[in-house]
């Protein structure tokens, strides 16, 4: 018998999540699909504990799992406490729905809120993709995350938990004016709703046609990056024949796929301003720096997700590190017993590098020009036997003094700096 399948709702225990879920029951259980409820303890208000146990409760009666995550640590000073507790919802959110072996999560956004994260976005200075707000439904990481009320009116929602009688907590935090959306939601939205009696169907009208304008704008940018790459480089000289809009464009989405997020609007305009500049030249980011250098923009950023074996140099331990791969194969390796109790050693000067069979072995900083190694990658470790012989340079690859005989036993290296 095949396992039963299931779906999840995250619930937090207010009338809508209440309401999706009760809702959600009753319509798996014909279906022989099952539900579990997800529920976050932020640890924020005094009552989060009977929040969790109401839930719990309700989810007994309607015959419903129940998994549940507090939510460790707290904001840092200066931090917001939306975003925190939103960020760790969502990883909570996703390590449940694993842990259950569930690949589909149910959240309870509507309409009104869909109007609201639309109207925040807007007074942040958001682009299309802030404006689109919220996705009907989303894939990350493995899990589908879906908005199924989020076209309907909260009013709609309202009635069906007053035809149902259910019962759910308040969140005091939704009326505190501390928080933006709070103070939306209670100061702003009734008075636009007031003056402007359609507004939330036509500000998520908005939200949808900024989707679209979005999805439009993200085809174009892979199509000009796929002529702007350089593995992970970005080469200047065409990206500066683009039209300005689509040099914009097409920067924002290379930055995304560098730094895993959207970058600051800030960071984006002075690139636009001095990246057409000439020469070496850096740019500090978050989480790394990017650098200009022989035409191509590139990023040294840190990449936690990186799975490889870290060799770190046996001196200078503050220096940089890097993953060092190897693989099987049968010409233009380094032989086998070579590595044999070979060591990573800190570069000291006078080091010569043969790049090539019948080439004259040059200095380190000579052999660096010519490859076109940017400086600042050139204080990698180096590899020597355990004879003192050098054998593989980061950046230059392996001294063909070092090279193995056909039929010998050999791999080829290549080193991945990490920061």
């Amino acid at each position: 018998m095949s396992p039963r399948r299931s779906i999840a709702v995250a619930v937090s225990g207010g009338r809508d999540s209440m309401a999706l879920l009760h809702c959600t029951a009753r319509v798996a259980e014909p279906l022989g699909v099952g539900v579990v409820a997800l529920h976050v303890h932020h640890g924020l208000v005094a009552d989060a504990d009977g929040w969790a146990d109401q839930v719990e409760r309700s989810c007994a009666r309607w015959s419903v799992a129940f998994a549940m995550q507090r939510l460790a640590g707290k904001p840092a000073k200066g931090e917001s406490v939306e975003a925190w507790a939103r960020l760790g919802r969502y990883r909570a959110l996703a390590a449940m729905a694993r842990a259950a072996g569930v690949g589909l999560v149910l959240l309870a956004h509507h309409r009104r809120d869909q109007a609201e994260t639309f109207l925040l976005q807007a007074l942040r200075g958001a682009g299309p993709a802030g404006l689109a707000a919220m996705p009907s439904q989303v894939e990350r990481d493995g899990i589908v995350w879906a908005r199924p009320w989020l076209n309907h009116a909260q009013e709609a929602i309202a009635a069906y938990a007053r035809r149902h009688r259910l019962r759910f907590v308040d969140d005091p935090s939704n009326t505190d004016p501390r928080y933006a959306r709070s103070h939306l939601r209670a100061e702003v939205m009734p008075a636009l709703r007031q003056a402007f009696p359609g507004a939330e169907a036509l500000l998520a009208a908005s939200a949808a046609r900024s989707a679209e304008a979005q999805a439009v704008l993200t085809e174009v940018a892979q199509a000009d990056l796929a002529a702007l790459r350089d593995g992970a480089a970005l080469r200047l000289l065409p990206w500066r024949a683009l039209s300005e809009p689509r040099r914009r464009n097409a920067l924002r989405a290379w930055l995304r796929e560098q730094l895993g997020r959207g970058a600051q609007q800030t960071l984006v305009e002075r690139l636009m301003a001095e990246l057409p500049g000439a020469g070496p030249a850096q740019w500090p980011c978050e989480g790394g720096v990017l650098r200009r250098y022989r035409g191509r923009l590139m990023a040294a950023v840190d990449s936690p997700g990186r799975a490889a074996a870290v060799v770190q140099r046996q001196h200078e331990p503050d220096g940089p590190r890097g993953a060092l791969h190897s693989v099987a194969v049968k010409q233009g390796g380094i032989a086998l017993d070579l590595l044999r109790d070979a060591q990573w050693r800190a570069r000291c000067g006078g080091e010569r590098f043969q790049r090539a069979p019948g080439t004259p072995p040059r200095s380190l900083k000579k052999q660096f020009q010519a490859a076109g190694v940017p400086a600042w990658q050139r204080d990698a470790p180096l590899l020597f036997s355990a004879d003192g012989r050098l054998l593989f340079v980061p950046g230059l690859g392996i001294d063909a003094r070092a090279l193995a005989a056909a039929g010998e036993a050999q791999c080829a290296l290549s080193w991945q700096r990490q920061r």
